[in-house]
């Protein structure tokens, strides 16, 4: 914690991540949000778990980070990190997402001003 600071308000995970153990030491620590999708076929109860609101943004907020992350080590050298160290991967990481971060605006100004 001291690490860290608070823990987040949601976590979100695939069904490769679930385990009831996961999910109540998620909610131990103090996480309001465990959207992680039960693997197999769930329970009645945990259908409806996994209708609710909440969990269904969660689990499509976590989809579209997936999609984010394939694009950065794709496109901004993110699938192999060539600094040094926890610094060095800080850097790295921190480059690429900003690099990645003024290509999505600099995409979309050149749109709005062709419209």
């Amino acid at each position: 914690m001291a690490q860290f600071g608070p823990p987040p308000w949601l976590v979100a995970g695939d069904r490769g991540v679930y385990t009831s153990v996961n999910e109540r030491q998620a909610e131990h620590v103090g996480v309001k949000r465990v959207v992680i999708p039960y693997a197999g076929k769930p329970s009645q109860q945990r259908r409806q778990h996994e209708r609710t609101r909440w969990f269904r943004r969660g689990f499509r907020f976590r989809a579209g980070i997936e999609g984010r992350i394939s694009v950065l080590r794709r496109r901004f050298g993110l699938d192999r990190c060539l600094a040094h160290g926890e610094a060095g991967l800080g850097r790295w990481v921190g480059w690429s997402i900003l690099t990645a971060n003024l290509r999505q605006i600099a995409q979309a100004r050149v749109s709005r001003q062709a419209a």
